[in-house]
């Protein structure tokens, strides 16, 4: 099997061991639809886990031998949420030692409405998760993210200027893009519309080259929102949906003729991410997978807003199906996504929504060992206020220490060990950008529209800040840090450019 797993690339921080299979079709591929224009504290209570009756996954079939042909060392760069299958890579520096806002793309807010629940409001800029990709394309640094006004922007990283048309969808783009690692020029991206995209960026204009619907597995609960950010590994595409199903997709990728990049995807895999007993313990359907998925070995992490953490054995699959074999229950909404450290345990936050008596037992931010499954809490930290509480940003690991911003603003510095927290700052709330950390340096954005840096030299200390800079609009995004630069979207309707040194421009 070959190994996208190589440092300086977009696994550049270490993981994972093979993955073989050949996984198997349950539905055919959907039709392509029409291509979208240019123009979008610490305590250890005790709890067990059991794992139950697992969901019913699609049955097996055979899928076809891709002719894919380019090279995987082709692409360097942070290319999906968090740059690894184990959400701990954080992008490369240097970082910015006296940041200013290099540039503003675009000149006007990037807007739209939206309706969700039957209620219909203005949405700008980039939100949650929102984290751009930094990639390396023909001599140049590209900059891909979904936004509000429901379009993918390619923009050259250095002076934000476009070098593609925006690529439109038909509603908002929330979820962060990944771009293909292994050479073939296509961003996979997921939009309020009810698809799932891929998109190839070969030409003068993005154009769509396939899609997913949230309505294409069957059964789907809550609704048709693709949050997630995709994860490419070898020949697979894994995605999880707000239809509350994980899917698998062999991509088939090549080139035509022309040298032009094709694609022949199958959904090759999905299982519903809820169970009878979470739906009894939870009453009610809320059950959507907002986070992106984890792979930690051969086995495949997600959790869900019903708080259900799965863990998937997707190996040996010839002529086989994958099998469930981790459950445990936060008791609460999880949409952070699972982050794994080297040893594969896992780290955990979940919101503080349902208050009820797991959630207020089990704590918001925990750690867990997958090889004790019938007992896998190893420590956790509550965070159960009357108001703002919990976590909706994903935990950074950095060395011993667990980085977790709470919804409440407070800044959590927990040993990865213990579980106790070494220190807490207060932000202004509420805090939902995911912290990222390179070089020693921890990188925050809050919701006053300060994107903040902090020296985690020495990790058992309260870090002292190195600087500030406002970017003038609620942080929701997570930043991305690629050598000299940090790339952010704001609420107020825009993404900026943070560089050292140079002139602001627009």
């Amino acid at each position: 099997m070959r190994s996208v797993l190589r440092p300086g690339a977009w696994l550049a921080g270490g993981f994972v061991a093979g993955l073989s299979w050949a996984l198997l079709a349950t539905a055919g591929p959907r039709s392509p639809a029409s291509a979208g224009g240019a123009s979008s504290e610490a305590a250890a209570p005790t709890a067990s886990a059991t794992l139950g009756s697992p969901p019913s996954p699609s049955p097996a079939a055979p899928a076809p031998e891709p002719p894919e042909q380019r090279d995987p060392s082709a692409v360097e760069g942070l290319l999906t949420f968090r740059g690894n299958a184990t959400r701990s890579y954080y992008g490369e520096g240097p970082v910015p030692t006296d940041p200013t806002v290099a540039w503003t793309y675009p000149r006007r807010a990037m807007c739209s409405d939206s309706t969700v629940g039957g209620h219909t409001k203005q949405w700008c800029g980039t939100g949650w998760t929102g984290q751009p990709a930094v990639f390396q394309r023909d001599g140049r640094t590209w900059l891909a993210v979904g936004a509000y006004d429901r379009k993918l922007h390619f923009l050259d990283a250095d002076s934000g200027v476009p070098l593609l048309p925006p690529f439109a969808t038909g509603d908002i783009i929330k979820g962060s893009v990944t771009v293909d690692p292994d050479g073939f020029p296509l961003v996979y991206s997921g939009s309020r519309d009810d698809e799932y995209r891929i998109v190839a960026i070969d030409g003068a204009e993005a154009r769509q080259l396939w899609s997913l619907s949230a309505d294409a597995v069957s059964p789907t609960l809550w609704n048709d929102d693709w949050d997630s950010s995709g994860l490419v590994v070898d020949v697979h595409l894994f995605v999880g949906g707000e239809n509350s199903q994980v899917h698998v997709v062999k991509l088939n990728r090549g080139d035509d003729e022309a040298g032009r990049v094709t694609v022949d995807p199958r959904l090759v895999f999905h299982a519903p991410g809820w169970d009878d007993e979470l739906l009894a313990d939870v009453g009610d359907s809320n059950v959507s997978i907002e986070g992106s998925v984890t792979l930690v070995g051969d086995t495949l992490y997600f959790a869900n807003s019903g708080g259900l953490v799965q863990g998937w054995d997707v190996s040996g699959l010839d002529g086989g199906t994958p099998e469930r074999v981790f459950r445990f229950w936060t008791g609460d909404d999880t949409d952070a996504t699972v982050v794994a450290d080297e040893e594969g345990m896992l780290y955990v936050a979940s919101q503080w929504e349902r208050r009820n008596a797991r959630g207020r037992r089990v704590g918001q931010v925990i750690k867990l060992d997958p090889s004790r499954p019938r007992d896998p809490l190893v420590w956790s930290v509550h965070d159960t206020g009357d108001d703002l509480a919990g976590v909706w940003a994903t935990p950074a690991l950095h060395a011993d220490v667990l980085y977790v911003p709470t919804h409440g603003g407070q800044l959590l510095a927990i040993d990865g060990r213990t579980g106790t927290v070494r220190w807490r700052k207060q932000l202004p709330g509420p805090v939902w950008s995911s912290p990222v950390v390179v070089d020693d340096v921890l990188i925050q954005g809050d919701c006053s529209g300060t994107l903040s840096a902090y020296d985690l030299t020495d990790t058992a200390v309260e870090p002292p800040t190195l600087w500030q800079v406002s970017l003038g609009g609620c942080i929701e995004s997570t930043p991305a840090v690629w050598r000299g630069g940090i790339y952010v979207g704001t609420r107020a309707g825009f993404v900026v450019g943070v560089r050292s040194g140079r002139a602001t421009r627009r």
